[in-house]
C-alpha cells in the first residue's frame, strides 16, 4: 500500500499539469470545448491556423449531413505554441492544454510519414485518445493521397468520439466472398474500381492485372484496389470518405459483413451507423430542423504562469500531521514542480487571511527559498476558505489585471461549512482552482461548494485524503459531472522514475535501484519522507560513489537532493534504514528531459472505466512511448490496490490478444477481475526496459487514414505519388524505468467471500491458419479461465465453407476433434494441426475456421476471429484482364469435396 504522505506529491504532479481527458461535450446538437493544439515543435506558420478553421468549418457541414442532421462543431479552441509570436487576438488559455487536445497538429512520427491517424486502443464504442494531423496535411499538401481534410476529420472524429473502426484492412486488403469471388475489403461493396499491380522493369512501368497467390488463393501482395473517381454509392465514410459521392456511414442494410475489416473484427460485425446510433451522443439528441451555425473559434496562446498558493493554517490542521504534510507538498511544488519564469505568491488563512508573499517570478533557487521561508509553522484559529481565495485574488490582481486563466493551489482540510458562500465569485472569475483537501471531513466543504449552484469553473478539482491516507479526486464541470479517483498522468515536463513506500520496524531496510536513462537526467530530484524519525539514507551513483549531500528538514519530515546539471546515466542505488517501529518511509525520484530535441520515454496509465459493477471486468492500459513512437518489449506491471489494502499485481501485455487491441503498438493491457472489496481501487504502473529488450517500433500506427494509390478515370488509372516505404526496423533501447499512477475506479455489487465464477474466457482475436503441404496449421494466443487469467478447460473448433454460416450458426458448423489438444496457460502460444486427406483440385475454395473456449464452470467465450485456408489449385483469375471498371475484378471458384482428418476422426465436408 502506498503511504498517504507520498500521495500528495503524486497529486501535485497530476493537478498542476492535468489529466489527458477530453473536455468535449454535446450541447443542443453541437460539440463544445473541442481543443485543437499545435505542437511546440511545429515551425510558426499562420496559414496553419487559417487552414484549421477551414477544415473544421467544412467538416462541421459534412458531419451534420452524415449524421442525419444530428451533430456539428459549435465552438473550437485552437491552442497556439508559446514560441509563436503573440497577437492581440490570442487569449490566455484556462483549462485548455496540449494533453487535453482532441486534435494534435504535430510533426510526423517518422519523417515523411504524413498519414493522419487516431490513437485508439480501447474497445468498440469507447472513446479514443486523440487525432494526429501533420502540418503538411493541414496545409493541404496531401490532398491527392488522403483527400479533402475536412472530410477526413469526420472520419477520424468517428474513431475518436464513437469508437468505430476502419472498414478497410491493409493487412487483409482482399477476401474470398460468399459469391466465390475475390473482393476488396470495403464497405459498401457498391464502391467500384480496378485491382491492379504497378510494376517496373528496365525503366518501363506499367499496370498489370493481379495474379492469385497459390497458397492463399487471394490476390498477390502488391495488388491494390484503385477506386473509380466517379461513383454513385453513398457509403461509407469509414472506408473512403474522399470519394465525392460518399456522404454516409454504412448502416445495417448496406453493411458488408463478409469483409475482414477492422470494424467487423472489433465491433462484432455491426455497421458503423449501428455503433454510432448506440452512443450517448445519439441517444441524447434529435435531428435538427434547421442548418447549424458555423463553428466559433477561440485562438489561445499560453503566457507567463500566474499562480498563488493558498495554505490552511487553521487549528484543525494540527490534527493527524496535516500541517506537516501540507508543507511537504508545498515544498515539493516549489522545489521541483513549478517552472522557472512562473509568477508565484502565497496566502495563509485561518478565520482571516493574509498575503505572505506577493507574486514573484521564479528565476532560480533564490526565489524558491524565499517562498519556502514563508510556509506556516503553527496551526490555530478557525477556517474561512473564502477569505483565503479572496486574498489570492487580490495578490493576483496586483500582478495581472485579469484573473481569467490564473491558478490557485488551495491546500486545506476542508473543515469549513461556509465554503459555498464564494462559489459565485469563483464562478465568475475564470480562475483555475486546484483544491487539495487533507482530512476525513472534506466532504462537507465539497457538498457545500458543489451544491451552491451550477458551478461553472472550467477546471475544478477537489481532492481529499480519506482517513488521512486515501486519496480521492472529483471533477465537476458545468452540466457534466464526472467522478474519478486518483486520476493521474505523467507530465510533459517532469517524469517520475521512482515512487516507492514501505512501513518498517526499527533498523529494517528499504533497498532498491533507480535507472536514469539518457532521455532524462536534468533537474533529477530525490526525496525521502518519514512519519516518525529521520532514517539513515544512503545513495550511490552508477560509478559506486556515495552521494551524501541530502538536505534534511526535520520539521517537515523530509530530506531531498537535487543532482546539479544532468544526472549520470545508469543505475543509482539507495538504502533507507528505519529508526523507529512502524515507520513509514517513501522514496520519490523525478527528472526532466535531458534535451529539448530528444523526447523522453513516458508512461501513461488508465482504466477503461471510472466505475463498474460485478461481474463486469475492468481493463488496465499502460502506454509506453518516446514522443509518439511506441516502445515495445518492455516489462510492464500494474499494481491494483483496494480501499482495504488488498493488492493484486498484473503483468500487462502488448501481444494483441485478450484485452490488448493491437500487437506492438506500445499499449500494454490486461483484464482485471480479482475484486476483493466494494469501493475504490487505485492503480499504479511500473515499466522497465532491460538492456537489449525494449525497442522503438517504427511500424505505421493503427487506425490510420486510408492511403489512396490512385483513381480510375475513364478506364485508365491515374496514379498518385507512391507512399513512402515502410521501415519497420526496431531500434534497441538502453535500460530505463518509469512509474505512473493512473485512473482509479470504484466497484459495486462485489459479493462477500469467494467470488462466484462468472467470468468466461476472453475472445481469441489472433487465430491464424496456414496450409503446409498436407497439413493445416492453426496458431493462437491462449485465453484464460477468467478472461486472460488461468487456463481454459477445452477448445471447440468448427469449420465451414461459408463465413456467414460459421458466424451466425457456429453450433451447427462441423466440429473438429480436439480431444488431444490440452490447453495451455493464458497468453501462451497454442498450436494445432489438421491433416487433410483426399483433396479434389478441380477448383479452389476457402475454408473458414473459428474457435470458442470453455472454462471449468462451462462458461463459453465469444467466437474467435475467422481464419481461412485455401486448397491448392493451378488456375489464375479468369476476369483479371477484363479491364472493366464497373465493379471490382473477381475470381470465381467452384465446388469441391474436402476430407479433413486428424488422429481420431475423418469428416467428409461437402462444400
Amino acid at each position: 500500500m502506498m503511504p498517504g504522505i507520498s500521495l500528495v506529491f503524486l497529486l501535485l504532479l497530476y493537478l498542476l499539469q492535468g489529466s489527458n481527458s477530453s473536455f468535449v461535450k454535446l450541447n443542443d446538437n453541437g460539440y463544445e470545448d473541442v481543443i485543437i493544439a499545435i505542437d511546440p515543435g511545429v515551425p510558426e506558420d499562420e496559414n496553419i491556423i487559417e487552414q484549421l478553421k477551414e477544415i473544421v468549418t467544412t467538416a462541421s457541414t459534412y458531419l451534420f449531413e452524415a449524421t442525419q442532421k444530428r451533430f456539428f462543431f459549435k465552438n473550437v479552441s485552437v491552442l497556439i505554441p508559446e514560441s509563436w509570436e503573440d497577437s492581440l487576438q490570442y487569449k490566455r488559455p484556462t483549462y485548455e492544454s496540449y494533453t487535453h487536445a482532441d486534435v494534435r497538429v504535430a510533426p510526423p512520427t517518422i519523417s515523411g510519414r504524413d498519414e493522419p491517424y487516431t490513437r485508439q486502443f480501447t474497445e468498440c464504442e469507447e472513446k479514443a485518445e486523440y487525432i494526429h494531423f501533420t502540418p503538411d496535411f493541414v496545409l493541404g499538401k496531401k490532398l491527392n493521397e488522403y483527400g479533402p481534410p475536412g472530410r477526413l476529420l469526420v472520419h477520424e472524429w468517428a474513431h475518436l468520439r464513437w469508437g468505430v473502426f476502419d472498414e478497410y484492412n491493409e493487412d487483409q486488403p482482399f477476401y474470398s466472398a460468399k459469391s466465390k469471388k475475390i473482393e476488396a475489403t470495403r464497405c459498401s461493396t457498391g464502391i467500384s474500381g480496378l485491382n491492379r499491380v504497378y510494376t517496373c522493369q528496365g525503366g518501363s512501368c506499367v499496370f498489370r492485372t493481379c495474379r492469385t497467390n497459390s497458397t492463399t488463393k487471394l490476390y498477390e501482395k502488391d495488388c491494390q484496389f484503385f477506386p473509380d473517381e466517379v461513383q454513385t454509392e453513398k457509403a461509407s465514410i469509414m472506408f473512403m470518405q474522399s470519394i465525392d459521392s460518399v456522404v454516409e456511414f454504412c448502416n445495417e442494410k448496406n453493411h458488408n459483413q463478409e469483409a475482414p475489416s477492422l470494424q467487423n473484427i472489433k465491433c462484432g460485425y455491426r455497421s458503423t451507423w449501428e455503433v454510432i446510433s448506440n452512443s450517448e451522443d445519439f441517444k441524447n439528441s434529435t435531428p435538427m430542423e434547421t442548418s447549424p451555425p458555423p463553428p466559433v473559434f477561440s485562438l489561445l496562446r499560453p503566457r507567463e504562469r500566474i499562480l498563488c498558493l493558498v495554505l490552511d493554517k487553521s487549528g484543525s490542521m494540527s490534527l493527524s500531521d496535516r500541517l506537516n504534510r501540507m508543507n511537504q507538498a508545498a515544498k515539493y511544488f516549489l522545489l521541483q514542480t513549478v517552472e522557472n519564469g512562473s509568477w508565484v505568491g502565497m496566502v495563509h488563512f485561518d478565520s482571516t487571511a493574509s498575503i505572505k508573499s506577493e507574486l514573484i517570478q521564479i528565476k532560480g533557487n533564490t526565489e524558491r527559498n524565499t517562498l519556502l521561508e514563508s510556509l506556516p509553522s503553527v496551526a490555530s484559529g478557525g477556517t474561512s476558505i473564502c477569505k483565503g481565495i479572496q486574498a489570492a485574488f487580490q495578490a493576483i490582481e496586483k500582478k495581472n489585471s485579469q484573473l481569467d486563466g490564473s491558478e490557485i493551489v488551495l491546500l486545506t482540510d476542508g473543515e469549513d461549512n461556509t465554503a459555498g458562500s464564494c462559489v459565485e465569485t469563483v464562478k465568475q472569475s475564470g480562475v483555475i482552482i486546484h483544491l487539495i483537501a487533507l482530512g476525513p471531513d472534506a466532504d462537507a466543504a465539497v457538498t457545500e461548494m458543489t451544491q451552491a449552484g451550477d458551478l461553472d469553473i472550467r477546471w475544478y478539482a477537489i481532492c481529499k485524503l480519506v482517513s488521512d491516507q486515501k486519496l480521492r479526486v472529483i471533477f465537476k464541470r458545468k452540466e457534466n459531472k464526472i467522478i474519478l479517483f486518483c486520476s493521474h498522468s505523467f507530465l510533459n515536463i517532469i517524469k517520475q522514475l521512482e515512487s516507492k513506500g514501505s512501513t518498517l520496524n526499527s533498523d529494517s531496510w528499504m533497498n532498491d535501484t533507480v535507472i536514469i536513462d539518457s532521455t532524462v537526467g536534468k533537474d533529477t530530484f530525490f526525496q525521502v519522507t518519514w512519519s516518525k524519525q529521520p532514517p539513515k539514507i544512503s545513495l550511490w551513483n552508477p560509478n559506486g560513489t556515495a552521494v551524501t549531500n541530502f538536505i534534511v528538514d526535520t520539521a517537515s519530515k523530509m530530506a531531498y537532493l537535487t543532482i546539479p546539471g544532468t544526472a549520470q546515466v545508469g543505475i543509482w542505488t539507495y538504502h533507507l534504514q528505519a529508526k523507529a517501529n512502524s515507520e513509514t518511509l517513501t522514496m520519490t525520484v523525478t527528472s526532466r528531459a535531458a534535451s529539448s530535441s530528444v523526447p523522453p520515454i513516458t508512461v501513461n496509465a488508465k482504466m477503461n472505466k471510472n466505475s463498474n459493477s460485478f461481474p463486469n471486468p475492468m481493463i488496465v492500459y499502460a502506454e509506453v512511448l518516446q514522443g509518439y513512437i511506441p516502445i515495445i518489449g518492455a516489462s510492464v506491471t500494474a499494481i491494483i490496490e483496494s480501499n482495504k489494502g488488498n493488492t493484486k499485481v498484473l503483468e500487462l501485455l502488448d501481444n494483441g490478444a485478450g484485452a490488448d487491441a493491437f500487437k506492438n503498438d506500445g499499449v500494454y493491457s490486461r483484464y482485471f477481475t480479482a475484486y476483493s472489496d466494494n469501493g475504490r481501487y487505485s492503480l499504479k504502473v511500473r515499466a522497465h526496459g532491460g538492456t537489449n529488450s525494449a525497442r522503438r517500433s517504427l511500424q505505421r500506427p493503427a487506425n490510420r487514414a486510408a492511403f489512396i494509390p490512385g483513381w480510375v478515370v475513364n478506364g485508365e488509372i491515374k496514379q498518385n505519388p507512391p507512399r513512402p516505404e515502410t521501415d519497420d526496423a526496431q531500434t534497441v533501447l538502453e535500460s530505463f524505468s518509469r512509474t505512473a499512477t493512473g485512473d482509479a475506479f470504484v466497484m459495486s455489487d462485489v459479493p462477500s467471500g469467494p467470488l462466484p465464477d462468472l467470468f468466461p474466457p476472453s475472445q481469441i482475436t489472433d487465430l491464424h491458419a496456414t496450409l503446409d503441404g498436407d497439413n493445416i496449421n492453426l496458431t493462437w494466443t491462449a485465453p484464460g479461465d477468467d478472461f486472460d487469467v488461468g487456463t481454459v478447460r477445452e477448445y471447440i473448433i468448427r469449420i465451414s465453407g461459408n463465413i456467414t454460416d460459421l458466424r451466425d450458426n457456429f453450433d451447427d458448423a462441423l466440429q473438429v476433434n480436439t480431444s488431444d489438444l490440452v490447453p495451455k496457460e493464458a497468453n501462451s502460444e497454442e498450436t494445432f494441426v489438421f491433416k487433410p486427406g483426399k483433396i479434389s483440385e478441380e477448383n479452389a475454395a476457402h475454408i473458414f475456421i473459428a474457435i470458442r473456449s470453455v472454462d471449468k464452470s462451462n462458461l463459453t467465450s465469444k467466437s474467435s476471429n475467422f481464419a481461412q485456408v485455401a486448397l491448392p489449385v493451378s488456375q489464375e483469375d479468369p476476369s483479371a484482364g477484363s479491364g472493366s471498371s464497373s465493379g471490382v475484378n473477381t475470381m470465381t471458384v467452384g465446388p469441391k469435396i474436402w476430407y479433413l482428418t486428424n488422429i481420431h476422426t475423418s469428416i467428409k465436408i461437402g462444400l
